[in-house]
Order: C-alpha cells, then sequence, then structure tokens
C-alpha cells in the first residue's frame, strides 16, 4: 500500500466529526505569509460534503480517494490547467485539514500534493496557486533550458542558488544573471535580494546565468541574444515616439493606455521639457511620493529618445502595483480603469497645490448658472492645479429632481474623462441545435432572434415557428439564458394513461479498460463523450431490456447493430428475471422541446424541492425478495450497460451488486456505458459529430453602427437614480430616487470619451461589439454643449482625432492595441505591444474602437517634419482591411 492510499489501520472518526473539524479549521484558519494551503478539487470537495452531510458511512455519495486529475493539464507533468477559479475548479484548505482529509481518504497513487504558500503581497496576503515558472539556461549553453518554480515571495539570490545547484556551477563562481523578456531583450539581474515579484518576473520569462572567467573578463558584456538595452541604442536612430512596448504577461491593456497618453502632445511635451521636475509633489497625502511621476516620465523620455525599437516599462509596471493593488500580478485588466488611476496619480504628484484648503459646496439655489460654473471652477482649481486639470478637466452640470417634493438642486462638477453608454439593443442572436424525434434525422443548427432579457419560453416559441412543433407543446426548463450554445429536444408524444410518465436525461460514456480497485468501488472509471438525450418514456418501458431496445433505436443514426453474421462474446448472466430500472416516484413532464444546455445543468419546470437530488437505496439483496428465483444461464452480449447516474453524469446511483436493479433520484438521469472495442466497433464518431444548417445560419448578421453623437446624447438623457444610490432630499430629510441629468458646460484641451461597450445587467453580461461612428477630425460639441452663446474669448468646440485605445475580444479575455497619431510628422501608427506599423486613416474606425482621444484644433501643433515615404498611398486599391502596410522592423 502507497503513502497515498486509503489506510484501513486507522479508521476515520464519524461523518459528524469530519465535518466538524473540517469546518472548524475552514472557518478559522487566518492567512499568514509562509503558511501552506492545499489545492483540492471542488468536485470531490463537495462529493465529500454531501457524504458527511448523509451520514451514512455506506452512502453512495461516499467521494473515494482525493482526485485531483480534472486540475491537471496532463499526468506526465502535473502542471496545473491554466486559469482555474478558485470556488469553481477548486478549493483551498488549511495545510491540517488537508492531512486530516488526507489521512481519512488517501489519495490517487502518484498524484503530487497540491501545495501552495501564503505570500505577503503588498496589500494583501493570498494563497499563491500559481507560482512563477521560469526557463533557465546557462549563457554558455543556451539550449540547455530547465523549467523551474519560485514563489513571487523569494529573492533573485534564491533564483541564482537553485541554478548553481542545476548546472553543477563550481562553488565559489562568481555569477550574474540577465532577465529576458518575449521581445528577446534583456535586463540585467542587479540587485539580488530584490523579490521575484519587484523584479517584475513573470511566468514564461527566461533567466540566463554567466560566470566570470579564469582572467577576470566576463564571457559577453551582455548575452549574445540581448537587444534592445542601454548598451545596444546607439546604433539606432528612428522617429521619436514610434516606440513599441514589451508586453511583460498579460500587460497589453497598460501599453495600450500608455501609447495613447504618449501621444498626446501636451501632457508628452509638458515631461520632455522636464517640467515636471520643479512640480513634483511628495508631501501631497492623495498622491504617491513622485514615485508614479518619476516612472511614467522614464518611459516617455526613453520613448521619445528615437533611440529604441521597444521599451521594457517594468519599472512603471512595478509602482503602478505597488500604488494600486488590483494592478498587482500579471492579470489582464481593463485600459481605461489603468487610464482613470494614471490620470489621477499623476495629477496629485503634479498638483501644484501643496496645502489644500477645505472648501464648502453650495448649492445653485436660483443662481445664474453662469455665476455657479465660475465659482465651481474656481473652487476646484483652488484644491486642484495641474497639468493634468490644464490638458484634461472640463466641468458638468449635474441637475436633480426629487420626484416628491420637486425640489431641483444643481450643482457643476468637474470631469477628467467622459464614459458614454452605447445604445443597446433589446434583442440577442443565439445559436441552437434542434434535436428531432427522428433518429435517422442530424441535428439542425439554428440561429434565432429573441428579446435580450427574455426567457427560454421565448427561445422556445421562435424555435417552434421554424420546426412547426406548436408552442403548446413546448417547454419551459429555465429563467435567464446561457451564452453558450444549447441543444433544444423534441419529445415524442405519449397516449394519455394512468401510469406515470419519465423523462430520462441520457448520457453517453466510455469505460477504462481497467478496474479502479484503488477507489473503493471495484468500478471502471469513464469519460462522457458525444452530446446528451432526451427521451419521454412510459414507467412501464424502464426495464433493461426495454431501454436498451429503446436506446438502440434513438442511436440508430450512429450506432450500427450487430450484424447477425457476427459473432458478440457472450458473457453470463444471474437473473431470471429483469427488474424495473426505477422504482421511485417521478414527477410527470410535459411533451414539447426540452432545453439541455451542458452535462452539469438540466432545467426542469418542478418545484425547488423536487429539484434537490434525493439519496439512492441501496439494490435489494436476495433475501429481501424471496419470489425471485435465479439461476446461471447466458446470454449475447450488449452493446453497452446502462446506469442510473448523478445529474452530472459522472456518478452511479444504486448500482446493484449484479448490475440488475439500479434506482435514481426524482430527476432520473441514464448514462450507456461503452466498452472501448464495442465503442470502436459499433459507434461511429464522425456520424455522431455530423449536423446540418438550417436556412437561418446562412444569413449574414448585420453589424450595428452608431454614430458617437448618439452616444453623447444619450450620456445627457434624464435617467432614474437607482436604488443602490439614491439622492438625500434636504427639504424631504430622506433618500430618494431623483431623476438626474448631466450637461456639458465647459471642455477640456484633450477629450477622452469612454465607449461603454461591457454590459452590466441582472439578466446580462456581454460586451458591445456594435461599430461606433466617430470622425477623425471636426468633432464638433457645440450641439452638446449648455452654452449655446459663446464670447469670443471661449475656446472653440471643434476637436481632431489623435489616439484609439482597442480591445479585441469577450468579457474574460482580450487583446488592447492602440492607434494613435504621431505629433511630429502627422502619421498615424499602429501599436501591438512590441510591434508597430504604419496604419491608414480608413482602418482606424472598427468594432474594437475602446478610448478615443480627441485635441482641441486651436492646440493642434503643426508637424514639424514630413509624412515618412514608406506610407501607404491614398490610392492603395481595395482598402487593405487589416493593418498591414509598412512594416517598420519593430518586434
Amino acid at each position: 500500500m502507497t503513502a497515498n492510499s486509503r489506510c484501513s489501520a486507522a479508521e476515520p472518526p464519524g461523518l459528524e466529526t469530519q465535518r466538524r473539524e473540517i469546518e472548524s479549521l475552514l472557518r478559522e484558519c487566518e492567512l499568514r505569509a509562509g503558511d501552506s494551503w492545499y489545492v483540492v478539487d471542488r468536485r470531490w470537495f463537495e462529493q465529500w460534503k454531501e457524504f458527511v452531510e448523509t451520514g451514512d458511512q455506506n452512502s453512495s455519495s461516499f467521494p473515494g480517494q482525493i482526485d485531483n486529475t480534472e486540475l491537471f493539464e496532463d499526468l506526465d507533468s502535473y502542471h496545473l490547467k491554466e486559469r482555474l477559479v478558485e470556488n469553481e475548479d477548486f478549493v483551498l484548505v488549511p495545510a491540517e485539514a488537508w492531512h486530516k482529509l488526507l489521512a481519512w481518504y488517501g489519495m490517487v497513487d502518484d498524484q503530487p500534493p497540491l501545495e501552495r504558500k501564503v505570500v505577503d503581497l503588498p496589500s494583501t496576503l493570498k494563497v499563491e496557486v500559481y507560482p512563477v515558472e521560469i526557463f533557465l539556461c546557462l549563457h554558455s549553453n543556451m539550449e540547455n533550458v530547465i523549467t523551474a518554480q519560485f514563489s513571487r515571495a523569494d529573492n533573485i539570490h534564491s533564483i541564482q542558488r537553485a541554478m548553481c545547484q542545476a548546472f553543477s556551477v563550481p562553488p565559489g563562481s562568481e555569477c550574474r544573471l540577465w532577465m529576458k523578456s518575449s521581445d528577446s531583450s534583456c535586463e540585467r539581474l542587479r540587485n539580488v535580494h530584490m523579490s521575484v515579484l519587484d523584479a517584475c518576473l513573470s511566468s514564461g520569462m527566461t533567466v540566463i546565468m554567466e560566470t566570470r572567467n579564469a582572467d577576470g573578463t566576463w564571457p559577453s558584456s551582455r548575452p549574445q541574444i540581448m537587444r534592445n538595452s542601454v548598451e545596444d541604442q546607439d546604433s539606432y536612430r528612428g522617429q521619436a515616439g514610434v516606440c513599441g512596448l514589451t508586453n511583460l504577461g498579460n500587460t497589453c491593456f497598460m501599453n495600450s493606455a500608455l501609447q495613447c497618453l504618449s501621444n498626446t502632445p501636451p501632457l508628452t511635451e509638458y515631461f520632455l521639457r522636464t517640467s515636471y521636475l520643479e512640480e513634483l509633489n511628495f508631501t501631497n497625502p492623495l498622491g504617491m511620493k513622485g514615485e508614479i511621476a518619476e516612472a511614467y516620465a522614464d518611459v516617455i523620455k526613453q520613448m521619445w529618445s528615437g533611440r529604441h525599437y521597444s521599451v521594457v516599462p517594468r519599472v512603471f509596471k512595478t509602482k503602478v502595483g505597488h500604488f494600486a493593488s488590483q494592478f498587482l500580478g500579471y492579470q489582464q485588466h481593463d485600459s481605461q480603469e489603468l487610464l482613470s488611476f494614471l490620470l489621477d496619480g499623476l495629477h496629485e504628484d503634479l498638483n501644484r497645490v501643496k496645502n489644500k484648503e477645505y472648501i464648502e459646496l453650495r448649492d445653485a439655489n436660483g443662481r445664474p448658472d453662469q455665476e455657479v460654473a465660475e465659482e465651481a471652477w474656481r473652487n476646484h482649481r483652488r484644491r486642484n492645479d495641474s497639468v493634468i486639470v490644464d490638458t484634461f478637466h472640463g466641468l458638468f452640470k449635474s441637475t436633480l429632481v426629487c420626484p416628491e417634493c420637486h425640489k431641483v438642486s444643481v450643482t457643476f462638477d468637474p470631469f477628467c474623462y467622459l464614459s458614454v453608454p452605447l445604445p443597446v439593443s433589446k434583442e440577442r442572436v443565439m445559436e441552437v441545435f434542434f434535436v428531432s424525434l427522428d433518429p435517422y434525422a442530424k441535428p439542425v443548427q439554428h440561429r434565432v432572434v429573441v428579446p435580450k432579457a427574455g426567457k427560454v419560453s421565448d427561445l422556445c416559441t421562435a424555435l417552434s415557428e421554424m420546426t412547426n412543433v406548436p408552442p403548446t407543446r413546448v417547454s419551459v426548463f429555465c429563467n435567464v439564458f446561457l451564452e453558450s450554445p444549447s441543444f433544444v429536444y423534441e419529445l415524442s408524444v405519449l397516449e394519455e394513461q394512468q401510469e406515470e410518465q419519465v423523462l430520462l436525461a441520457l448520457y453517453l460514456r466510455e469505460r477504462s479498460h481497467y478496474r479502479d480497485y484503488g477507489s473503493g468501488s471495484s468500478s471502471y472509471g469513464t469519460t462522457l463523450f458525444g452530446h446528451p438525450l432526451l427521451l419521454n418514456v412510459m414507467r412501464s418501458s424502464c426495464s433493461r431490456e426495454a431501454l436498451y431496445n429503446l436506446f438502440l433505436q434513438r442511436l440508430a443514426r450512429y450506432v450500427r447493430p450487430p450484424d447477425p453474421s457476427e459473432e458478440l462474446e457472450e458473457e453470463e448472466e444471474e437473473e431470471d428475471e429483469e427488474e424495473e430500472l426505477d422504482k421511485t416516484q417521478t414527477n410527470g413532464i410535459s411533451d414539447g422541446i426540452i432545453l439541455f444546455c451542458s452535462y452539469k445543468y438540466f432545467f426542469t419546470e418542478e418545484s425547488e424541492e423536487g429539484k434537490q437530488e434525493e439519496a439512492c437505496s441501496p439494490s435489494p439483496s436476495a433475501n429481501e425478495h424471496p419470489a425471485k428465483r435465479r439461476a446461471c444461464r447466458k446470454r449475447r452480449k450488449s452493446l453497452f450497460t446502462i446506469q442510473a447516474v448523478n445529474s452530472n453524469g459522472t456518478t452511479e446511483r444504486g448500482m446493484g451488486e449484479g448490475g440488475s436493479a439500479v434506482s435514481f433520484s426524482s430527476q432520473p438521469y441514464v448514462a450507456i456505458d461503452w466498452d472501448p472495442d464495442m465503442k470502436k466497433r459499433f459507434y461511429n464518431e464522425n456520424e455522431a459529430e455530423k449536423y446540418v444548417k438550417h436556412a437561418s445560419m446562412e444569413v449574414p448578421q448585420q453589424q450595428t453602427t452608431v454614430q458617437l453623437q448618439e452616444c453623447i446624447e444619450l450620456f445627457t438623457t434624464v435617467e432614474t437614480l437607482e436604488e443602490e444610490n439614491p439622492w438625500y432630499c434636504p427639504v424631504c430629510k430622506k433618500h430618494q430616487l431623483a431623476t438626474k441629468k448631466l450637461d456639458l458646460w465647459s471642455l477640456p484641451e484633450v477629450v477622452i470619451i469612454h465607449l461603454k461597450r461591457f454590459s452590466y445587467t441582472k439578466f446580462t453580461r456581454e460586451k458591445l461589439d456594435s461599430i461606433v461612428d466617430f470622425p477623425l477630425r471636426d468633432l464638433d460639441f457645440s450641439g452638446c454643449l449648455l452654452r449655446k452663446t459663446v464670447s469670443s474669448e471661449e475656446p472653440p468646440s471643434r476637436y481632431d482625432l489623435i489616439a484609439v485605445s482597442n480591445h479585441y475580444g469577450g468579457l474574460r479575455d482580450g487583446h488592447y492595441t492602440s492607434y494613435a497619431r504621431n505629433k511630429d510628422n502627422g502619421q498615424w501608427y499602429y501599436f501591438d505591444d512590441s510591434k508597430v506599423t504604419f496604419a491608414r486613416e480608413d482602418q482606424i474606425m472598427t468594432n474594437a474602437a475602446y478610448v478615443l482621444f480627441y485635441h482641441r484644433q486651436d492646440k493642434i501643433r503643426i508637424p514639424t517634419l514630413p509624412a515618412p515615404n514608406a506610407s501607404p498611398t491614398e490610392s492603395d486599391a481595395g482598402g487593405v482591411a487589416q493593418t498591414e502596410t509598412v512594416d517598420l522592423g519593430l518586434n
């Protein structure tokens, strides 16, 4: 018996004791730096919780040995899958709880325990589920690369020590390390006492070690693969500002924001003139001791020196994470959120006001708007005076009206950017697969239009019109649509009879060749395949033989029945009489179309109590059924066996010793298990996966286009405050859901417009991919400004586009890039991390546009340099759809 096997020498305590001890540890154990916690598969842990809550040691919900198989990419390296989510894919348990569970249940042989350390990150303690995985090699042999994992709390010296041991470096050798990032640039790791986190080392990077020669020289002043390091820049003289930014690991959102700000002329010129040195505010309690401003200045100076193909913004990334913990690590973030933090941080670090005075805000109280606005702006500048205010701050007029006493409250508030909504369609398009009753008919893929906040009944109604299934035969099974495509099934019409009807959810599983004796159940391991089926049957048809024949009929399109001439291996049966598959009560389900979205979820209109799975009773023994007669006989081997299973299709329920009797809960889930050899002979996988497309799939989906002006008008539309954010009415003396209206009063030199593409409601979470038609020149705000008449001293209201932050992808992932116009030569460029290419103006407006930067026309500088000759001509035939013009060789 291995160390991981379940130990029979020391029996575990009672189930109630187990539950109480583990729950107590989970509830009371606190995170402490350096402590060990363990990663456990959530499915196994939930099964254990179900087991101990039954209070029955013989319950069929016994979880077996701890099994983390589903968490690994493969069982050779035992690397964790990427992007596992706590409490969805795994749970974290403290060391004491882990050792108790391991002693009670053991662990699947050869699986390593997933021990993880608690690390002390700035402003937070966290269990480091994913350590940093780094490639290590010697400068003298860079093809011999090994992989090692380090905690973010480890220092660089621990990496050096590990490398000396791994590569058998003689003791006493003098070493130095280089960090190589994805764009082949290298940077010296000078401070060996710096942590992995502070050094910005992330998974996938390479650390190169070189040792000093006997003559006192180093093999190389830098590794041969180095490029774009400080020592390598003297030979390059490129266009200032046309410089990439290295992706440090999911930092494209940061690079996109930096490129837009870098190409905002007044801000960049401010830093290039070193004006910021005189205005650094080291005492502002709201600031960051000047560190964010200095780090940003370093990046801008490098980007505009003309000596770099690409800049590695590691120091800047470290500073951002230090002062804003939400940007710690290397997860994907939002470019607009970083812009908001950065503009605020730069403002406070450069605020010329060293001592902010207290100013009591006054309501308008019927005074003229002009007077109130001027007062509000003066008060704002008395506390906030910086290059950010000079460049980006404007003024709103905010009007609140009490719905009860009709009190009108008017204030004027500063803003740094406009977050404008996109017109949201009330409909959405869904793609579903319709599975007909005809077993020989392939599933048909349909595209239907349904209400965005609709119910499944809307989907079924829309599908009924395409399939000619009457709406009266459509059943609704869930309230809110899932985002993933679904299968919809047509059910048979059963004659009215007194006996009960049973709706079976059918899974297909493939058995492994070997029994899993180590799990304690001696059962075969199984793997789900294909897609599930739904069948409506009478209870009298629930015997094994009847179901076997019914399932064969239902699978006839892709399951070949044995030819009479084929000899199938026979097997012994110890049953003289078929028992019914299910003796328990099941709620009747109406005929019609059923929505089945995944293996995990099966929606019905039953009550909440009916949805709960019931515990399964063991199969009756022979002594309990004296009328049963058993005798040994032989029969032709079946293509598959039938099992009652849980709602996931993964755990057998109530399997008798002889396999003759199965009981399932109030919601019947059944699996048919295939022997691999039988599946290979009689199951046609290619045919099973085939489907046909309905004519609705051929209709091209029209891309929605909205005007930027529409978005700005929506921004200024009257709205009612939400319950979570009421307004306190000074007259009623209570919080009210007032109406609110925002109007633009004055605009800054540079207007940043954030398009609110990410929509979150009670019903949906989605990204809006509408194309926003925004002008590159002459964006006129005059119709949006509340002041219709302006004096000759007021600035004009026409703006030209200078930069765009793009987001490609969906809600959970994606990639950020940017377009920007170089202030010196007037040429547009496309910035994709470290790669930079020329861009044409007709390529800039796409459905990826996320944040727009507009510069007021009276402040736009005339280019001092001619446009580059390599720029594509306006007559480029056909108009290239992709940003594929002349590559400047930046990588």
